[in-house]
């Protein structure tokens, strides 16, 4: 049994990572916080955005306020598979020399995997990448190697779309989150980013994060003490399955959006595994706020970042998901009626 001391020294190292990161990245207060949710709900994150407004910065900042080994990968269209796992070359004497790749570099003490421009990378990468996601372990040398405590972030570059591989359904299934840092419209923000020195030298920034304030090989044990500790009552359970069920046929629960055909739009709603995400999501929502219970508004406060790429649309409206996915989950949101 945990007790509400540990709980509370636990939630205070959780502020004080939103603190520590936001000192490196500023403006973006609402995007760290649900990484940090997505940390302790044990889940992978996604991460998207115009190129140069800091997708790179943040997630490096959380690698670093959290302990563990970090390895990073770029993608690029010749990236192989069997990059991430081995890598070949001739040594000083002129040998032939095998060496794990940064998969299996630090073994299970990998604790963060920052995968950057996850959709340069082939298909057969991301397949791979969707097992370690999911299971955190790979086969190799007929042996089975484990990542217990490995958290997966990715971001993805979507302005341009040469030399590029849409990210599959079933990968994006696997991210917990999928977050869109968009660039700061306040000019006090804008402001430093451009004329302060200290925002243009990244590894200065990164400084200023304290390291290893929430322990890596801690989260699991951490996130597991957050799901028991945290309860729904049976009114929320029946207004999750609501949502879910909105998520399947929005037009029963009175979503509409304009020029799209409610009756044709949705391929298949979210999944049994999306919407656990969703739960554990919000009950580290409710958590960080010191209850150990749900209300509505903790599912309200990730169900877009949780729900909005786990629901698939027919091929007429897919290629107008940017605009018709955040509608949908507005209108579910407003159209299932809140306890």
């Amino acid at each position: 049994m945990i007790s509400d001391e540990q709980h509370e020294d636990w939630r205070q190292a959780a502020q004080s990572v939103n603190a520590s990161v936001a000192k490196a990245v500023i403006g973006q207060e609402s995007l760290i916080s649900l990484i940090t949710v997505a940390l302790l709900a044990r889940g992978h994150v996604l991460l998207e955005g115009d190129v140069g407004v800091g997708k790179t910065t943040v997630l490096r900042a959380f690698a670093r306020v959290v302990g563990g080994d970090f390895e990073r990968v770029e993608g690029t269209i010749d990236l192989m598979p069997n990059d991430l796992v081995y890598h070949t070359y001739v040594d000083s004497e002129g040998q032939p020399r095998i060496d794990p790749g940064p998969l299996l570099h630090h073994g299970e003490s990998l604790t963060t995997f920052f995968f950057n421009e996850i959709n340069r990378a082939r298909p057969q990468v991301q397949s791979l990448l969707l097992r370690a996601m999911a299971e955190r372990s790979v086969s190799a040398f007929n042996k089975e190697y484990r990542f217990p405590h490995m958290t997966v972030f990715a971001d993805r570059n979507k302005v341009e779309k040469e030399e590029t591989f849409e990210l599959a359904s079933a990968a994006r299934d696997r991210f917990m989150f999928e977050l869109n840092m968009a660039t700061p419209v306040d000019d006090a923000i804008r402001s430093p980013l451009i004329f302060d020195p200290a925002y243009h030298d990244v590894d200065q920034l990164l400084d200023l994060c304290q390291a290893g304030i929430c322990r890596g090989d801690q989260l699991n044990q951490i996130g597991a003490a957050i799901q028991q500790h945290v309860k729904a009552s049976p009114t929320i359970e029946t207004y999750a399955l609501q949502i879910w069920r909105a998520t399947e046929k929005p037009h029963d629960y009175g979503v509409s959006i304009d020029g799209v055909d409610m009756h044709r739009l949705i391929l298949a709603g979210v999944s049994p595994r999306g919407m656990s995400a969703l739960l554990r999501a919000a009950r580290v929502v409710a958590w960080m706020a010191g209850r150990d219970f749900l209300i509505p508004e903790d599912l309200h406060a990730v169900l877009p970042s949780a729900l909005a790429h786990r629901v698939f649309f027919t091929p007429v409206y897919e290629l107008r998901r940017a605009d018709i996915a955040p509608a949908l989950i507005a209108g579910i949101m407003q159209g299932v009626a809140s306890p």
